[in-house]
């Protein structure tokens, strides 16, 4: 049963750097280890599946809520930076017909106007949110305190 239990360890590490380390079957694998190192001493093939068994669920219970709370973790992007920019309309913003699209630091996007307003070619607007690659403008003359960042 060693082999059965090396190779058991052998598959699920396998098959956790196959999935890119998501955390898939990392409790089965050191539930295997374990197991490995308990049937040195116990012979009985019962009582190492039931370890096996017991382990992995143990292992899953106590580590999952820890390692869920640092998956969850929210990244900021860059992105974020460029509210509060001026931007450029290459392409009149009109909520009634299709988005418009504004040149925002040397970047082509897409534009949304956040409060319906339309803006010609060429008008400057304001950069309000992003929402994946669309802008969300505004009109910079109705804005008169801008905050780049958090506080």
């Amino acid at each position: 049963m060693v082999y059965l239990w090396a190779g058991a360890f052998i598959v699920f590490m396998i098959l956790e750097i196959s999935t890119s380390m998501a955390l898939v079957s990392i409790w089965f694998s050191a539930a295997a280890l374990i197991t490995l190192i308990v049937s040195l001493f116990v012979e009985s093939q019962i009582a190492q599946c039931i370890i096996f068994v017991a382990m992995s669920a143990v292992l899953l219970v106590l580590t999952r809520p820890f390692v869920n709370k640092l998956k969850k973790k929210h990244i900021e992007t860059n992105a974020l930076l460029d509210i509060g920019k001026r931007a450029t309309v290459t392409k009149e913003i009109d909520n009634d017909k299709a988005p418009g699209r504004v040149r925002l630091d040397g970047v082509d996007w897409t534009a949304i106007s956040s409060d319906g307003s339309k803006f010609p070619v060429g008008a400057t607007v304001i950069v309000d949110g992003i929402d994946g690659a669309k802008l969300y403008v505004s009109n910079p003359q109705n804005k008169t305190d801008i905050h780049i960042g958090k506080e």
